[in-house]
């Protein structure tokens, strides 16, 4: 038996198909990763009721975070990490998360200063990346920045050592839309920075300008 096939009908199909896939599978990554973040989380308070471990940490954090602003609860965090900080190994774990942790929620953001890196001059080619140390004179570098270059579909990334004339500081973009840009491999579309934008970045500190 000849089986005839309508291209027309095939090629709605096939563009039905993709456009579901579109729809679906971001959201459907989305929610699983975010049902493991939960379960990881209910799974550090052993109670049987689903979403409540994540209402107690959060809870627990916050409370943290509240105590951490009275002065004497401050200044007991300040004696253990300062007795954390003298432990070798310890020492380079925790100051190591801390500090990232503060480059993406802290006061002293790192990942807000976008910039293009000139990573090779004939031909040229430029990479994104985010200007995380604008002052490199502890490392006798005067002149020079720390560039951090993150890869695309990746939590991983190169840190380069350069010199300031080539790179190319990007204030017309958001540190967010760079970041979500480089991590979808330019996928992801660029927009203009809203107002709001702009008033957050027209408050950066020093440090994170060239």
């Amino acid at each position: 038996m000849n089986i005839k096939f309508d291209k027309n009908l095939l090629n709605t199909l096939l563009k039905y198909f993709i456009r579901g896939v579109l729809l679906t599978v971001p959201f459907l990554l989305t929610s699983y990763i975010v049902s493991i973040a939960i379960n990881w989380l209910d799974n550090i308070v052993k109670i049987n009721i689903p979403g409540l471990g994540i209402i107690i940490t959060i809870t627990a954090i916050t409370l943290f975070g509240y105590l951490g602003s009275s002065l004497i609860v401050s200044s007991v965090f300040v004696e253990v990490e300062k007795f954390v900080i003298k432990l070798p190994l310890v020492n380079l774990i925790y100051t190591s998360v801390k500090d990232l942790i503060a480059a993406f929620v802290g006061n002293k953001k790192k990942f807000d200063a976008p910039v293009l890196l000139a990573v090779n001059l004939v031909p040229k080619i430029q990479q994104l990346g985010f200007i995380t140390q604008s002052d490199l004179a502890s490392l006798d570098l005067p002149g020079n920045v720390a560039v951090y270059v993150p890869q695309s579909y990746s939590f991983s990334g190169e840190l380069y050592i350069v010199s300031k004339d080539i790179v190319q500081p990007l204030h017309h973009v958001t540190g967010t839309e760079v970041m979500k840009f480089i991590i979808s491999g330019g996928v992801t579309a660029l927009h203009p920075p809203t107002k709001h934008d702009m008033r957050q970045s027209s408050g950066k500190s020093p440090s994170s300008t060239t």
